[in-house]
C-alpha cells in the first residue's frame, strides 16, 4: 500500500510539473510576441520591460547592461522615436532549465519600410522573479 501511495504521488507530481512547464513555455512565447508588438507600436519602453534589471546583452566587445542595450536600439533601429522596420520572431523554442530559468532560441526578422529584411538568430536566458518571466541575458546575431 505504501509503494502504491508513493507511485501515485510521483505520477501526480509529474503531471503537475509537466502542466507548469507547458504553462511557462506558453507564457514566455506570449511575452516575446507582446515585445514584438511593443516594438512595432514604437513602444521601446514596453519592449525593454521584458528585460530584467540585471540583464546583459552580448556585444562583440563583451556583455553590456540595459543602458547601452537601449542606446544601441535607439541609435541603430529607431528614428524619431519610431522603429525603422517592423519586428517579428520565428521558430521560438523554449527549453526549461529548472523551475525558474529557461532558454529561448529563435530567429528575428526586421522587415518593411522598403528596406531589405534583416534577419538573425538569438538565444535568451529567462529568469522567473516574483512570478514574472524576464530576460536575463540576450545573445543575438
Amino acid at each position: 500500500m505504501k509503494q502504491l501511495s508513493i507511485a501515485l504521488l510521483s505520477v501526480l507530481f509529474s503531471i503537475t510539473s509537466a502542466h507548469t512547464q507547458t504553462k511557462d513555455i506558453a507564457e514566455i512565447k506570449h511575452l516575446m510576441q507582446q515585445s514584438a508588438t511593443d516594438w512595432n507600436n514604437a513602444n521601446l519602453d514596453g519592449f525593454m520591460a521584458l528585460y530584467d534589471t540585471a540583464a546583459t546583452f552580448m556585444f562583440s566587445t563583451g556583455p553590456v547592461g540595459l543602458e547601452k542595450m537601449r542606446a544601441n536600439y535607439e541609435r541603430g533601429f529607431f528614428k524619431d522615436g519610431k522603429p525603422i522596420q517592423q519586428l517579428r520572431f520565428e521558430d521560438l523554442e523554449v527549453r526549461m532549465l529548472g523551475t525558474d530559468h529557461a532558454l529561448l532560441t529563435g530567429k528575428f526578422v526586421l522587415w518593411g519600410n522598403n528596406l531589405p529584411d534583416r534577419k538573425g538568430i538569438y538565444s535568451l536566458v529567462f529568469v522567473k522573479r516574483n512570478g514574472s518571466w524576464k530576460i536575463l541575458h540576450d545573445h543575438s546575431s
